[in-house]
C-alpha cells in the first residue's frame, strides 16, 4: 500500500506565506506526476499545481506568480511554497501522486491522495 502524508498547513494572515510538504511511503516502485489540489467549503476540489518527475510544472491561474511547486524524487516528497496568501486561498489542501506500487497480488499504477491539511488565511 501507499500512503501520502501532508504537513505544513495552518493559520496565516493575508500576505503571509506557508510551505506545504507531502511525503509518499509504501511499496513504491516509481512516482509519476505529483500535485496539490484544494477544496474550499461548499466548492469542488480544484487543481493548484502539478509537477512531473522531469520537473515540468503546471499551475492554476490563481496560483501563478504566488505559489511554487517542487519535488525531491530521492525522498518521494512534493512541496508547495505559497506566498502572498489571500483569504480566498483558504481550503483543505490535498497531495496527489500517480504511483507504481507493489500490491500483494500485482504491480499496478494508481492515483493516491493524502488526508489533507487545512490552510486558513485571515483578512
Amino acid at each position: 500500500q501507499v500512503q501520502l502524508v501532508e504537513s505544513g498547513g495552518g493559520l496565516v494572515q493575508a500576505g503571509g506565506s506557508l510551505r506545504l510538504s507531502c511525503v509518499a511511503s509504501g511499496s513504491i516502485l516509481a512516482i509519476y506526476d505529483m500535485g496539490w489540489y484544494r477544496q474550499a467549503p461548499g466548492k469542488q476540489r480544484e487543481l493548484v499545481a502539478t509537477i512531473a518527475n522531469d520537473g515540468t510544472t503546471n499551475y492554476a491561474d490563481s496560483a501563478k506568480g504566488r505559489f511554487l511547486i517542487s519535488r525531491d524524487n530521492a525522498k518521494n516528497m512534493v512541496f508547495l511554497q505559497m506566498n502572498s496568501l489571500k483569504p480566498e486561498d483558504t481550503a483543505v489542501y490535498y497531495c496527489n501522486a500517480g504511483v507504481l506500487a507493489v500490491t500483494p497480488s500485482i504491480v499496478a499504477k494508481n492515483d493516491y491522495w493524502g488526508q489533507g491539511t487545512q490552510v486558513t488565511v485571515s483578512s
